[in-house]
């Protein structure tokens, strides 16, 4: 029964860590050198890789799907993001959306940047 208690603690564990590797927890940088991945915002989601919906709680901003909630302090976050001025210096072209269903990868060939 001792190892059967090891095992699901450890699977309890494994899945904690993981349920929480892919949320979007981004902090706007002023340096791009500081920032992992380097994002456009496009006028128009059909120019977009990401379709982005900003969440107004951490808890909202759940898996690599766009839903993204912004932090203040780069500590606090999955992933650290600058703005770019020009859609040729990002790694990601992203469109804000005003519902969260409509937060969507476009472009599924760039998902990786924010794992």
């Amino acid at each position: 029964m001792k190892k059967s208690i090891k095992i699901l603690l450890a699977s309890s564990l494994l899945l904690f860590v993981f349920a929480g590797a892919n949320a979007q927890k981004v902090y706007s940088c002023d340096s791009k050198y500081d920032a992992d991945v380097k994002v456009y915002a496009a006028d128009s989601k059909y120019y977009a890789d990401l379709v982005v919906y900003k969440c107004s709680s951490k808890y909202d901003a759940d898996g690599n799907e766009g839903l993204w909630y912004f932090v203040d302090s780069k500590y606090d976050a999955d992933k650290k993001i600058y703005f770019c001025d020009s859609k040729y210096d990002a790694d990601v072209i992203i469109y804000f959306a005003d519902s969260k269903y409509d937060a969507e990868w476009r472009s599924s060939d760039k998902k990786h940047l924010f794992y």
